[in-house]
């Protein structure tokens, strides 16, 4: 299921099954929006790679072996996008996870982790709240 809103030129917002074969039209969404309003490409990349974490967490994670729906809204605010990502899914606050120690070797460091942290580190702010029911997942980035 896809619903694509327009709610004005500054605020975008895309619902549809959070299962990995929609990954390409939610990137698609999110790199229109960011090159309609001059995203520098180094601030695209950052937010691509931050964004497919997320998206992919919920795919894999929130709904167990269901399907369930994950909302990608953008707003712009002069230069600065916010992104919040939605879910019904499992309550899950990916930021109470420790870093990791990126000190140590790959096979030395335990598994998992990594792209919550590449996340904390490519986005200017991130916040997690679970409000009605919902996964809250918001990121920003100026652009």
């Amino acid at each position: 299921m896809l619903c694509l809103e327009r709610k004005d030129d500054n605020k975008k917002s895309l619902t549809l099954d959070a299962t990995n074969d929609n990954l390409h039209e939610v990137m698609t969404f999110v790199d229109s929006f960011l090159e309609e309003n001059g995203c520098a490409m180094k601030a695209q990349t950052q937010i691509d790679l931050s964004l497919e974490e997320m998206f992919v967490n919920i795919a894999n994670y929130a709904y167990g072996d269901e399907v369930g729906e994950a909302t990608i809204a953008l707003a712009l605010d002069g230069r600065e996008v916010t992104i919040t990502l939605t879910d019904s899914g499992t309550p899950y606050n990916p930021l109470e996870k420790a870093d990791p120690d990126i000190t140590l070797s790959a096979e030395e460091r335990q598994i998992g982790g990594l792209g919550i942290y590449l996340v904390k580190k490519n986005m200017d702010f991130v916040a997690y709240d679970y409000t009605d029911g919902k996964n809250v997942f918001t990121m920003k980035k100026s652009i």
